[in-house]
């Protein structure tokens, strides 16, 4: 398992400075001119050249390229052109948003989606195998911002149970700064209140962002458990009176999650990259409005810093997939 796991890390390494090389290029081929937006149209050439100096934005691309890449290595990932701040010190603001919009529905689909798709195998035919086709069929056909404004309409505007938008209560004082995470942090200052609204603000983005992957999720868990079910060792252990349940959770439940993991791993980054549109739906203050933003003004830097940050995050979230899946399945770790 040891050479298995650093043989992974090894790979991570050319995967990255993969990206890096990706996304400063196409940040560089972007239409129009940053140095020349942040100047402001009254600036003039003299004042256009002192700044694209100041930025480095006047040297040769592959010295900018080693010097950005330098920079990431010591931690820093660039300045926005606009705002004139680190780009880490805003990633570190409004990254903790996106990955607890992340995270949340991840946890809620997998706890979920695992038992249902098991469940559904078991009773195969049956009517609780009806259900979860006819929930993931449903859950996966709706787009995420339609299902968002949905949600607004119903749980926010005609029913008043949870908040509209926002990530917390702008006349209330959110719990301090420590992980990022509202629901952690209100659990470290040990403030119910804060809890309870984070909870709410965080309930409606996340079963808006829960369905997809808990669809997902479910037939694939569904059809992995009717192949393990035929298998000739689960004949014998049912031969020799095992009981079902032992089967079920001893035998079965860890083979059948072998491509339940994969699903999971490939989920995460498509919920990285997809939070856009949920964080527009309901003013969610994470990357995602941050990227666009920068987008609209040309600011290249954060957009590479968002971009950059979503990608190491998805490699990490499929190296810690590929470590699941060689503890699951011994037979991927071999040579």
């Amino acid at each position: 398992m040891l050479r298995f796991t650093l043989r992974r890390l090894v790979l991570l390494v050319p995967v990255l400075l993969g990206l890096s090389l990706i996304v400063f290029g196409i940040a560089r081929l972007l239409p129009g001119d940053p140095v020349t937006l942040a100047a402001g149209p009254q600036a003039t050439r003299a004042e256009i050249a002192s700044l694209s100096h100041e930025l480095g934005m006047d040297r040769p691309l592959p010295e900018q390229y080693f010097t950005y890449l330098r920079g990431l290595v010591v931690g820093d990932w660039g300045q926005s052109i606009l705002t004139r701040r680190p780009v880490w010190q805003d990633l570190r603001v409004y990254l903790p948003a996106t990955l607890e919009l992340v995270v949340a529905p991840m946890g809620l689909a997998i706890v979920i989606g695992i038992p249902a798709g098991l469940l559904a195998a078991v009773g195969r035919d049956r009517w609780p195998d009806h259900l979860t086709r006819s929930v993931s069929l449903g859950a996966i056909s709706v787009p995420r911002f339609f299902l968002g404004l949905l949600f607004q309409l119903v749980f926010a505007m005609w029913l008043g149970w949870l908040p509209l938008g926002g990530r917390f209560p702008i006349i209330e004082d959110p719990p301090s700064f420590v992980t990022g995470f509202l629901v952690i942090d209100s659990l470290i200052a040990r403030d119910g209140t804060a809890l309870l609204l984070s909870l709410q603000h965080l309930a409606l983005p996340a079963i808006t962002m829960c369905l997809s992957p808990l669809a997902t999720i479910m037939r694939m868990m569904r059809a992995s458990t009717l192949e393990v079910l035929q298998q000739d060792y689960v004949k014998t252990a049912r031969a020799l009176g095992l009981k079902p349940g032992l089967i079920l959770f001893k035998y079965v439940l860890k083979n059948a999650l072998s491509s339940s993991l994969t699903v999971i791993g490939l989920y995460v980054g498509w919920l990285l990259g997809g939070t856009v549109l949920v964080e527009t739906v309901f003013d969610w203050p994470g990357i995602g409005l941050y990227a666009t933003k920068a987008i609209l003004t040309q600011d290249f830097m954060p957009v590479m810093g968002v971009t950059l940050a979503i990608g190491v995050i998805f490699v990490l979230s499929n190296l810690v997939t590929d470590l699941l899946y060689g503890w699951i399945n011994p037979m991927a770790r071999v040579e």
